[in-house]
């Protein structure tokens, strides 16, 4: 085991170092539990462990929710999206409480915390005392950042709450948090002198995320406009009243995040959908299987394509055009967060098709769930157990459900998935949606494979939408279709320029600028048109785009930072 302050080499069960007295701990990278040397895995989470204690771990009590803390190499600039969290009430806390059980908590609470913002992968910048500075898109950044940060906020206020149960009983106290999110370009790099140097951002955006932290209410969220932009439809949001920010200047709007819209995909709730570009062929493929499907003769189709093809988009105007034709339609996407979660898609699947409401009981679900296995004829006996299971949904009398172990449950469990689905088709047509399928878990992307082999005869449509780097599992078939979104043309492209403009004129120059800068991705092409727009470069005059002085060459839009 190396030392992390002086590099010398101890042996493993060491606990000092002999050349300095450094403390010697191999701690998990992200819950920030002390673990034997000799730990290949985290015994409180399951992550795997780090080779030394000087190597990442040598970091990891400072940053334990954190990926890899990067060497510093420069300052860099980038668009973060930073969230603070803070105790509410601390000082109060800390006269009330002796240290000794304040410094207990205090651990709680980082420990619960880290669990939370290292699932989502943010990096722990800071403990500032009883507060967290996060960086979510540093050093590894997401096409979701914001959706993390949130949906981490959410998760923190959830995890304190259950924490607090066991500090009531304990020491009679609990503790509450408020949570301020901002999005914004930051310039980031080691900030401090000799070995007391740590990787900071620096910017107006840090600012901006710690005002938001101070005016949000106890265990709320509390986001700008700029975040929420990031994540349109994916949770319910209410605008308040924000007071002047100390040392901001522009007003800024702020919103409470109340909980999860529960829509799959936040493409559909966009205010304007830009008319489908260059996709003719591909919808046509499609509604040709879907003529198979009602004949009879069940399909798959598999559509794949880089980030920002088009595949939502191509999924939306499938469903607009069955709309005057009779089926069922479920829909349901694979999570990155949810990944190593089995059935955590087509758990969504049945929430959808038996219509589970948030205020439902345990009670009201399962009688939701046993009608609408009796409308489709399936046998209520034998797929309830297991389908209630599935949901986290106990059984009257402690009824078992199936096989009591592990990869025999599992195969009943899907084999009554798959009758399940056969049972919704012989009522009318269905249309099974799984997007994200490089997201999707194991026993998902089992049940899939088992699924797609069994339809042939039935009047099933599944579509699996996913990025080429995944590798489908299941072979090939005479009913599985390849669906392969490419970059739009040029024209292409300068026919949904001017789709995005209202239907306005558009200088050539900057239809050419968009072509170069896009590189055919419809959501480029659709966010830099906007942000064009939207800007100071352009002038609406007589109803057409005129541009003003040069182009700047270097601006890229928020959302595709």
């Amino acid at each position: 085991m190396k030392c992390p302050n002086c590099n010398n080499d101890s042996k493993d069960s060491a606990k000092f170092c002999e050349e300095c007295g450094t403390r010697l701990v191999v701690v998990c990278g992200s819950c920030g539990t002390e673990l034997k040397p000799t730990a290949k895995f985290c015994s409180e989470c399951g992550t795997a462990a780090q080779a030394s204690a000087g190597e990442d771990n040598a970091t990891a009590p400072h940053h334990p929710a954190s990926p890899t803390r990067p060497e510093d190499a420069g300052a860099e600039r980038r668009q973060l999206t930073v969230m603070f969290c803070d105790i509410v009430g601390s000082t109060e806390l800390s006269e009330k409480l002796d240290p000794e059980i304040l410094r207990e908590i205090v651990h709680s609470y980082h420990e619960t915390t880290g669990r939370v913002i290292g699932r989502y992968e943010g990096y722990n910048a800071q403990y500032l005392g009883d507060g967290l500075l996060v960086y979510f898109g540093y050093p590894i950044a997401h096409d979701d950042d914001a959706e993390r940060a949130v949906r981490a906020g959410r998760e923190i206020i959830t995890a304190l709450s259950e924490m607090n149960a066991t500090l009531e009983k304990e020491h009679g106290t609990t503790i509450s948090v408020r949570v301020g999110i901002h999005t914004g370009p930051v310039v980031i790099g080691a900030v401090g002198y000799g070995g007391r140097q740590e990787n900071l951002a620096l910017g107006s955006t840090t600012n901006i995320a710690a005002r938001f932290e101070g005016a949000a209410e106890p265990n709320t969220v509390l986001i700008s406009e700029t975040t929420l932009r990031l994540i349109p439809g994916l949770f319910v949001t209410e605008e308040v009243q924000m007071p002047p920010l100390k040392g901001v200047t522009t007003a800024i709007r702020g919103y409470v995040v109340r909980h999860p819209s529960g829509v799959g995909s936040n493409l559909a709730d966009t205010i304007r959908l830009t008319p489908l570009v260059g996709r003719e062929l591909e919808v046509g493929l499609c509604l040709d299987r879907w003529e198979m499907v009602q004949d009879g003769a069940g399909q798959a189709l598999l559509l794949s394509g880089d980030a920002g093809i088009g595949k939502s988009r191509l999924l939306v105007v499938l469903r607009e055009r069955l709309a005057d034709t009779p089926h069922t339609w479920l829909e349901c996407r694979g999570s990155y967060y949810m990944r190593q979660t089995a059935f955590q898609p087509v758990t969504e699947l049945l929430q959808q098709a038996v219509g589970f409401q948030a205020a439902d009981t345990v009670e009201i679900k399962l009688e939701r769930l046993r009608k609408g296995l009796e409308i489709t004829g399936v046998s209520v006996a034998d797929t309830l157990p297991l389908l209630a299971s599935l949901l986290s949904l106990p059984l009257p009398g402690g009824q078992e459900a199936g096989s009591t172990v592990g990869s025999e449950k599992r195969k009943e469990t899907i084999a009554a998935l798959v009758g399940w689905i056969h049972a919704v088709a012989t009522k009318q047509p269905l249309v099974l949606i799984v997007e994200d399928l490089h997201w999707c878990d194991p026993s998902t992307v089992e049940f899939l494979g088992i699924l797609v082999e069994q339809i042939e005869a039935s009047r099933v449509m599944v579509v699996v939408a996913f990025r080429p780097e995944a590798k489908l599992p299941w072979p090939g078939r005479s009913n599985q279709t390849p669906v392969v979104l490419g970059p739009l043309r040029s024209s292409q492209v300068a026919s949904m320029v001017t789709s995005v403009a209202g239907g306005r004129n558009v200088p050539d120059d900057m239809v050419k600028f968009i072509i170069d800068k896009a590189g055919g991705i419809p959501l480029y092409v659709e966010e830099i048109t906007k942000m064009m727009i939207e800007s100071e470069q352009v002038n609406l005059v007589d109803g057409r785009y005129e541009l003003i002085g040069e182009i700047d060459t270097l601006s890229i839009p928020t959302t595709l930072q």
